[in-house]
């Protein structure tokens, strides 16, 4: 089995209110071990942001966290998310052109 850690991005400065951001998919025949997950508001103003877990069925995994005017939100903070096949996690800002997401992942592959 191989371990490849892996850092994606989504750059959020052309996504249009309430609409999903899509930051990862995980892919077929793989494991993910999500480390870490960081939301930049890059708005002038506060920002309301929910992360959302698609495994079987969408759950929220943070609803409504407020983000004030150039911070940052982690969400992990120690904890770990496993995906598999065809799992994804995306973001959604109530404010268009408004949240940069950072992702770190280790993809477990055979």
């Amino acid at each position: 089995m191989a371990n490849t850690f892996k850092v994606k991005t989504f750059d959020g400065s052309s996504t249009g209110a309430n609409l999903p951001m899509n930051v990862y998919t995980a892919p077929t025949s793989t494991t993910t071990v999500v480390i870490g997950l960081t939301i930049a508001n890059t708005a002038s103003s506060q920002i309301l942001v929910d992360i959302k877990l698609a495994a079987g069925s969408t759950v929220f995994l943070e609803k409504d966290i407020p983000i004030p005017s150039s911070s940052s939100f982690e969400y992990m903070a120690g904890n770990k998310i496993i995906m598999e096949d065809g799992h994804s996690l995306s973001v959604i800002s109530d404010t268009a052109n408004s949240a940069d997401t950072t992702l770190s992942i280790m993809e477990i592959t055979a």
